[in-house]
């Protein structure tokens, strides 16, 4: 099953912006946030993980009925190789997902697609 997602980069950052470190931990994982943070482009690589946590939870969704919360879904960066998806739910660990995400100035798109065998 596909999902997909495109987020206005300055809804995340105004949500950072409003509600801070609350809203940062409730979202992203701390791998997730060390990695953003060490990025020029701090926004947009948020903006990117929520887009994939969102394409996550609908192609997730689509193909075992489970309604994952953000926080179960962890986006793995790599420099220079491509995104990751772990999915921290129990019976869950091992389901395979491949994913896509792309960011510039003002949007961030994300697709997922998860393997069913």
């Amino acid at each position: 099953m596909v999902g997909i997602d495109i987020v206005k980069n300055d809804r995340i950052k105004e949500a950072v912006e409003r509600f801070g470190e609350r809203f940062l931990k409730r979202v992203y994982t701390e791998d997730e946030l060390l990695y953003c943070r060490s990025q020029k482009a701090f926004y947009q690589c948020l903006s990117a993980r929520w887009a994939c946590k969102e394409a996550v939870l609908k192609a997730f969704y689509q193909s075992y009925g489970v309604l994952l919360k953000f926080s179960e879904i962890e986006v793995l960066g790599d420099r220079g190789k491509p995104a990751r998806v772990r999915i921290h739910r129990e019976g869950f660990g091992d389901v395979k997902i491949i994913v896509s995400l792309s960011h510039e100035k003002d949007f961030s798109v994300a697709v997922a697609y998860v393997l069913r065998e």
